[in-house]
């Protein structure tokens, strides 16, 4: 079982407790009127998807409701870290070995 730590409530949870929300960290067009339809084509899908650590959005569904982003490990599926929602990307390179 996938267990997941809400930085909110301070506890680890099953996965079924969360729902995933995309990749974290993405920011959204200061004017998507003057974007291409390609531009906001690759706004809305296209997500990057690396074999290795990928910080994602999360949310507490079963609990306190709140969104959160976490980094994770894709190759393990391992969660690294978990953060609040509205903090900057935190430096993992020390719970990676230096790969990021």
């Amino acid at each position: 079982m996938l267990l997941i730590r809400c930085p909110y409530c301070e506890q680890e949870l099953p996965e079924l407790e969360f729902a995933y929300a995309g990749e974290a960290h993405i920011a959204r067009p200061q004017d998507p009127s003057k974007l291409t339809d390609e531009e906001w084509r690759d706004f809305l899908f296209i997500r990057s998807n690396p074999r290795g650590v990928h910080f994602e959005r999360w949310r507490h569904i079963n609990g306190c409701g709140r969104y959160f982003n976490a980094a994770r490990e894709t190759v393990s599926d391992r969660f690294l870290i978990t953060y609040k929602a509205g903090e900057p990307r935190p430096d993992i390179s020390g719970l990676t070995g230096g790969a990021e």
